[in-house]
């Protein structure tokens, strides 16, 4: 079963603060690994929302308005797709992964596949 992981911002994240050499290189060995091991299918952080836009629709009217926002921790800061076994092992993967980069929130979806569908 493939589960995406969505992680949110932190404020440090939306004010373009790095993480420090060390935490880098911790979270680069523990993302390989996943990759390595077929776990992780694909993944991504995304940068601050003052390099992005939001689009509001309503009526048949879209607003475009542009980045920054003003609630960090309700912003996603990257993604992974994930194949596991089950929902327990999904969260288990975002449980270290949380600690790891120190976010306060993970949302986890199982992806559909075609006989979901159905």
């Amino acid at each position: 079963m493939r589960y995406m992981l969505m992680h949110y911002q932190t404020q440090a994240d939306e004010d373009g603060v790095k993480p420090s050499p060390e935490k880098l290189a911790e979270i680069g060995e523990y993302v390989q690994g996943l990759a390595m091991s077929g776990v992780l299918l694909a993944g991504e952080g995304v940068s601050s929302s003052r390099n992005g836009a939001r689009l509001e629709f309503e009526n048949g009217d879209v607003r475009v308005i542009d980045g920054p926002f003003a609630e960090a921790k309700e912003l996603i800061g990257g993604f992974a797709i994930l194949e596991v076994d089950s929902l327990a092992e999904a969260v288990e993967h975002a449980r270290k992964f949380a600690l790891l980069i120190d976010v306060e929130r993970i949302d986890i979806r199982k992806v559909n596949e075609s006989e979901d569908l159905q």
